[in-house]
């Protein structure tokens, strides 16, 4: 697997910097701008999103095999039920952590969007910043999916009646729905959170120039 793209520093501070003029530093603040958001919001950030979820439902599925046999323990129960919950372990604590890394890193590119592009305003460029199609991607995806996790989490307790379900398989199908919809409220945030940001980005622009044709 290949690595990830470094993230570019944040601008120079003003009595450092060595633009030679006003253009130049648009065109480094419109690349940068743009890299960031590709990370941010790009179809390989989202498929490996659902990649990463798909893993931890798998690792959450083999604990949930262990707790689906807790109440009818015998030894040879017990030794699998061991097994199959070690096997998840193994892998939800790595995958979770790594999900943990990916919103850091996520909330590192949203602050060096806000640094970036605080360096001056840019409307012809800065308009294509949105990434509409992107952006609407996740925000359906990540919808669907804590909407379903939502219905997951209800559900499965209110069906659960004495005799048919066991308490594994209720926890089991609860933590499928918590996955899913922490999954899922995590991706509606950043998909809101980059569509306002570039939304504020854009409504600067008439207030900066108002005051400039006025005048004029």
């Amino acid at each position: 697997m290949s690595r990830r793209t470094p993230l570019p520093p944040p601008p120079p501070p003003a009595e450092i910097r060595t633009w030679p003029d006003r253009e130049a530093m648009l065109a480094d603040r419109a690349g940068v701008l743009r890299g960031l958001t590709g990370q941010l919001l790009g179809v390989p950030r989202l498929l490996l999103f659902l990649l990463q979820l798909a893993g931890l439902q798998l690792g959450w599925g083999l604990v949930g095999a262990g707790l689906a046999g807790f109440d009818r323990l015998d030894p040879l129960s017990a030794v699998l039920l061991g097994v199959c919950v070690a096997l998840g372990l193994a892998v939800l604590v790595p995958l979770g952590l790594l999900a943990g890394f990916g919103v850091r890193r996520d909330l590192r590119i949203r602050r060096l969007l806000a640094q970036w592009s605080a360096l001056d305003l840019d409307p012809a460029r800065d308009s294509r910043l949105g990434a509409p199609g992107r952006s609407l991607a996740w925000f359906v995806v990540s919808f669907l999916l804590a909407a379903f996790g939502l219905w997951v989490s209800f559900a499965a307790p209110a069906a659960a009646r004495p005799g048919s379900w066991t308490y594994g398989e209720v926890a089991y199908f609860m933590g499928v729905g918590v996955l899913c919809w922490v999954a899922g409220l995590t991706g509606v945030a950043k998909a809101v959170a980059h569509y306002r940001w570039a939304a504020r980005l854009t409504s600067v622009v008439p207030a900066a120039v108002a005051p400039g044709e006025a005048r004029g």
